[in-house]
Parts: C-alpha cells; structure tokens; sequence
C-alpha cells in the first residue's frame, strides 16, 4: 500500500484490487488458534495456587479489594453523612413497603437493615441503596395474599360475628416471604455463579419503565383502601386491578371522614416538602427528611388528640424494638411460588444493575454485572433467615446517598444509625400509605416516554405500552412474562423484516451509498450492487433471496422458464438439421444417379426437401435472434451482482444455501455473483460449510465492494487501462463510466477530500 501527497482535509490510498483469497497472502492470514482448548480452559479451572485464590476472593468478595485502600480523610465525613441521610429515609419507607407486602411494618425496617450490610460486603456499587421498593413489594404482596388470604384465618367473635385472627395471619405471611425472599436469592445466586448476567439485556428499558409504571398503578390501587377507610374485596389474577378499583368506587359513600382528612393533610404537607427539596437541591446540604417528620408528627398527634380511641382511626400499632434470631424458611412452599420467585429475582435485579451500571458510567468505576447478581441473591438468601423479604435499590434512596456526598460502601452501613431512633410508635396507617403515594412520582413521570417515543421510535413505544397494559391487566407475574414474549417478538420481526438498498457509487470516492437515500449516488450501469440492513438466517433467507430478485429486477423462474423453452427449441433445431443433413445425402445420391442417366422426372420426396429446407432457414433466424434476445432481455442490461453481505454475522445452514442457491440460479441466467465486506468470522464458518468451490472460487469474495466492482469493470475490458480520479476518465472507454473511484488493472486509487 502506497501513500500519496495530498492536501489537507485530503488523503490518496493507493493498492491492489484485494479479493480473499489475495488478502490472506498479503495479510499474512495465520492458521494457527489462540483461543484455548476445551481441555485447557477446564484445566485453568481446576488449577490450584496462591495467586488464584487470592483473585477468585478478591472478585467474590470485593470489600477485601477496596477497603484496604479506603481513604478516611476524602471519603468518611461523606459517606457517613449520606449513610445518616438514607437511613433517616429507610425508616418510613421500609414499614410503608412492608404494608404492600401485607406484612407487618417492622418486617420493612428488618429488610432496610440485613440487606444493606451484606451487599457492603460483597457489592460493586459505591452508590446504590438497597432496602425495600415499591415494585418488589407488591410481588411479594400478591404472593402472601394468594398463599395466605385473610379466609384462612376467620375466627368467631364474642358477639357472634366473624374476625380475623391477625396474629395467626401475619406470622404465617411472615413465612411465605421470607421463604419467597430465600428462593429468589437461590435463582440470583446460581445465575450469577454460570454468569447469567446479561440475562439482563433481554429486558429493555422501555420494558422496564413500562412494567414499573404499571407496578405503580398496582399500588396506588392497592392503597387506596387506606386513604378511604374502607374495606374491599379481594380479587386475583387476570383484572383484579379493575375488579379491586371498581370495588373502591362502589364503597366510597362509606368513607370514614376522619381517615381522609388524615390523608389529605399528609399527603398535602409531603407534596409541598418534596417539592422544596427539589426546587432547593442545590442549597440544601441535606434534604429534608419530611417522611420522618410526618411520621413524628402523627404518633404525636393520634397520643394526645385519641384518633384511635375516639375516630376509630387503623394505626399501624407497636413497632418492637431489637432484633430477632435467625429461623430457616418453610421449604415446602418453593413448590407454590417458584415462578413468582424466578419473576422476583429478575425484575429486582433489572432495578438493580439498571441503577449500578448508571452511577458507574457517571463517576468512572466499573460494576461486575455477574457479581451483582451473586450479591443480590446473597442479600435476598441472608436476609430471608432474619425474616426480611426480597430487596433491590432505590432510585430515590440512591439519588440522595449520591447527592449528599457518598462516595464508597461505607456509606452503607452508616444507613443503621437511625434506626435506633424508633422504638415503640402508633400512628395512622394512612400515613403509611401517603408516603408511598408520593414516593411513586418519579415512576410515574415515566408516562411522558410515551409521546417521546411516539416522536423517536415507535417499536419501543409500542413495547411500552404493550407491557404497561399486560402489567394492568394480567398483574405483575403474568404481565412480566407477555412483556418479555413481547419484546423478544419485536426482535425477531426486526430480524424477518429488514430495508433492502441498491447502492450506488458517489463520484470520486470509493463510497457506496442507497440510491433512494442520496441523491449524488449513481448506479454503475450493468452493476447491481445490493445490501440488507440486517444478518441474513433461516428467518429471513426466502424474503432476502425475493427481495434480491425485486431490486435487480431479474425474475429467475420467468429467466429459467425462458431458458428451458429455448434449450428446447435449439434440441427441435438439433433434429431438423439432422434430418436435413439426411435430405441432403439423399439430394447428393439423386444427383449421382442422374448424372448416370436415372429418370427423377417426379420424385415427392425433393418438395419435402425444399419445404423443410425453407423452415430451417427461418428457424436459424428467430434461434438467432432469440439468442441476442438472451441477453439483452433476460439479464435487463445487468451482468454482475455484488452481494454486501458485511451485515452478516453469523452462519446457518439456511444460509449458506440460500447464497449457494443465488450463485448457481443467477449463473445459469448469465449474472455473475460477487461477495463483499465478509468478515473473518463468517468466512470461516464459510469454509467450515464448504461454501467454496470450483463454481465458487474465494476469488469472488471481496474485501470491500469497491474491490469488487475494480474487478467487475476489469473482467470486462481487460485490455484497457483505466484511470479515473475524482470522476474523470484518462482513456474514453463507453463500457466503463467515471463513477468508479480509481483503478489501474488490479490497483485502487483513492482520493478523498475530508
């Protein structure tokens, strides 16, 4: 390869025109493997040393890695700050949670401690806030509420009337979740000890925004009840978020005044306070904490006013103070909830190294996404011993932990100190309930993706509503798994229905652009040169090869249809000559015989002769023209087709005999057939297929379509020696127009201005 002189903005390339089989010599293709063996990568995993162990535990227990250089002087006055900030939010959020989980608050404050110190210890994340989220409580709720209804636990009043024995229904869903939270932790931990982490892809984040918008909805509706005072039904599976909401509606004439009014000032005091924390996040240096403070607020006022006593107002009761000893789950429920297990573990962990991955790329550290998953599953699995239920982070936690200065791990724990400050409270349950209202604004901000992606991109918006609306209707484990079937759906019809282009050449350079999209690129008369926006596979080889057909505008069945007839009309020429070359012996021993004084005065056979003798000129004729019809008409002014095919990826059988097909259906009608822009990888497993031989030589797949129409246009004027720069022609040649970059026999010149 040669350099040349240019100006600046300028550069000129010049080399031989390089098909494959050139490029391995002057590439110097190797035939060697440096990708290890079966054998040795299993060997490398069972070898044994002192530098081994110490990077298996340095990756599986990463605090072994970081806290070793822990700065104290940068980061502890921040991380400790910010661990205070969250953990004053843990508070209130952990027992709102707990009551979507229909578990008893304290339940929510356990889940916002035993989590957090383990993913301290084996977390990538500096800034993530694990505890409880509104979406993977209301999983858990729909689980404890089929498994442990409240007509499991009717008991007989003193007056005769039915109750439900509260104690008795709450330890039992205390169980189930924690049993569910074990599970969950089971399926993350194995999933991410076989590095299923990319799992995680398959779940787009409009699918995300979709399915925690309708989580969210979920919950509004499931506190509803709390806002009103009023008691409905339950409902489950399909509709029973309309069923539960058309409920309410029909009970709202009982509202129990005093409970709206309670909620209607929280609510109102929360929406006021959050949005001072939003307008003020700059000058604040710490948000204020108003769940606390409401929640402060309303022990106070339901001691010494009496709204349970005299209003009759649901307060959520005694919190117990201390900690409770381990107890191992109820094995025999997995059974019953391993599908809404397998749903937990993924939707939590999406959340999870959503946000990691995230905060990573803002502050320039790398999250382990298999790692994640193993620490996950090991919150989840510890956790579901301490009667915790299933967690994952926070958006709102997260923001603040990053927004008042945390910069490590340590962060994390510093979240237990103010947990000490609540012991023994009671207070309304809805106040409980509006500070879930109001932590769900951000979820449902999510509602303006949707003329966003009217505006950008309709597929994903129609994957958004897809999963919203499945989400509504079918609830949150069968609405995950449409969503999902969905969204895979949409790939696969990507796949089955990309854009084909004929491309046309830009004069004066080596570009090939679509001949629709730009305006500038010309067609290479006699040369088609065709390309698909997407990998071809067993999918979409029948739309590729009939798109191929369309865009070339030569119809192969109508092209062979044409042949056979001729083929058959040259085998009827075929036996009328011999027959003529009969007559004609004939005529040639009738001439003899005459000449030795025979009569042939009349002989019918000579008419015959003269008859065929005449059809046969007129049959040599149309064959004639016929032929020059061939290619003219059959090949519609193209005699070469130049396949793009560097969108290809990857191989199937299909494939390659789609390609093979093209080749030998194209060749029989007089087109020849070039490949360009393969890469390494498939022309391996091209060799693997034996795509090649004697009818396809490697020879006729290029390294960029430039190299194959430098090829084309040389195959057909050998003996001409073109030159063209920057679209002009140093010798006139018709056949070859100046649309082409530059060639001289086997070598490119390219000269383009930048």
């Amino acid at each position: 390869m040669e350099y040349g002189d240019s100006s600046p903005g300028e550069y000129v390339v010049r080399r031989e025109v390089l098909d494959e089989s050139r490029l391995d010599v002057v590439a110097q293709k190797g035939t060697w493997s440096i990708k290890p063996t079966v054998g040795d990568r299993v060997k490398e995993m069972l070898r044994c040393s002192a530098p081994r162990l110490k990077d298996v535990l340095l990756a599986r227990i990463p605090v072994l890695a970081w806290l070793p250089k822990y700065s104290f002087r940068e980061n502890i006055i921040g991380d400790v700050i910010s661990g205070c900030s969250v953990g004053i939010m843990h508070l209130p959020q952990g027992m709102a949670y707990a009551l979507l989980a229909s578990l008893r608050p304290v339940l929510g404050l356990y889940s916002s401690f035993y989590p957090v110190l383990v993913y301290f210890i084996f977390g990538t994340s500096r800034h993530i806030s694990l505890g409880t989220f509104a979406v993977i409580s209301i999983m858990v709720g729909s689980v404890t509420e089929r498994l442990a209804p409240d007509s499991n636990f009717m008991v007989n009043g003193t007056n005769g009337t039915e109750s439900v024995n509260i104690a008795a229904r709450d330890s039992s869903r205390t169980q189930i979740a924690c049993s569910l939270t074990v599970l969950t932790g089971i399926f993350q931990i194995l999933l991410g000890v076989v590095r299923f982490g990319f799992m995680v892809t398959y779940l787009s984040e409009p699918l995300i925004r979709g399915y925690t918008t309708a989580s969210a909805c979920h919950v509004c509706v499931s506190q509803l009840k709390y806002l009103f005072g009023v008691k409905p039904a339950r409902f489950d599976g399909p509709l029973s978020l309309i069923y539960t909401l058309v409920e309410i509606c029909r009970l709202l004439p009982q509202t129990r005044v005093p409970e709206l009014v309670v909620s209607v000032v929280a609510l109102s005091v929360l929406i006021v306070a959050k949005e001072i924390n939003d307008c003020y996040r700059q000058k604040l240096p710490l948000p204020i904490p108003i769940e606390l403070i409401v929640i402060v607020a309303a022990t106070i006022i339901t001691y010494f006013c009496g709204l349970r006593s005299e209003y009759f107002i649901d307060v959520v009761g005694e919190i117990p103070s201390g900690l409770k000893p381990p107890r191992a789950p109820d094995t025999t429920l997995f059974s019953k909830m391993i599908g809404d297990a397998f749903a937990v573990a993924i939707v939590g962990y999406a959340i999870n190294i959503s946000l990691g991955k995230t905060f990573a790329l803002k502050h320039g550290y790398k999250v382990d996404s298999n790692q994640e998953l193993v620490a996950s599953g090991l919150c989840n699995t510890i956790g579901g011993f301490f009667r915790c239920y299933a967690v994952t982070s926070s958006l709102s936690r997260s923001l603040v932990q990053e927004s008042t200065g945390g910069k490590t791990q340590v962060s994390n724990p510093s979240e237990f100190i103010p947990s000490k400050a609540l012991g023994c409270c009671a207070f309304p349950q809805a106040v409980l309930s509006t500070i879930v209202f109001v932590n769900l604004k951000g979820m449902f901000k999510q509602f303006i993706d949707v003329p966003m992606l009217w505006r950008t991109n309709k597929v994903d918006l129609l994957v958004w509503l897809v999963t919203f609306v499945s989400t509504i209707l079918l609830n949150l484990d069968m609405g995950l798994a449409v969503s999902v079937s969905f969204s895979m759906l949409t790939v696969l019809f990507k796949t089955q229905l990309p854009s084909y282009s004929i491309l046309g050449n830009v004069p004066g350079t080596d570009l090939y652009l679509d001949t629709e999209a730009y305006r500038e690129a010309k067609e290479i008369p006699g040369i088609k040169i065709f390309r698909s926006s997407a990998t071809i596979n067993f999918t979409n080889a029948e739309s590729y090869l009939e798109s191929l057909q369309e865009k070339s505008g030569i119809d192969i069945g109508k092209l062979q249809t044409e042949k056979k007839k001729r083929e058959a009309l040259q085998k009827r020429n075929q036996k009328k000559e011999k027959k003529r070359e009969k007559d004609e012996a004939k005529k040639n021993v009738w001439m003899k015989n005459s000449q030795n004084g025979v009569n042939w005065a009349y002989h019918p056979d000579r008419v015959t002769l003269d008859s065929d003798s005449n059809t046969y000129e007129e049959i040599t004729t149309v064959s004639h023209q016929d032929e020059l019809g061939k290619h003219s008409n059959c090949r519609s002014g193209t005699h070469s087709i130049i396949l793009d095919v560097s969108m290809i990826s990857s191989l199937d059988t299909v494939t390659v005999k789609t390609l093979k097909n093209i080749f030998r259906d194209f060749g029989e009608v007089g087109v020849a057939i070039y490949l360009a822009g393969c890469q390494a990888c498939v022309v391996e497993q091209m060799e693997r297929a034996n795509f090649f031989s004697d009818s396809i030589p490697k020879s006729w797949l290029f390294v960029s379509v430039h190299d194959a129409v430098l090829r084309v246009l040389q195959t057909l004027q050998p003996e001409t020696d073109v030159m063209l720069v920057s679209g002009y022609t140093s010798r006139h040649t018709p056949q070859i127009t100046s649309v082409v970059t530059a060639a001289i026999y086997t070598h490119v010149f390219i000269f383009v201005k930048v």
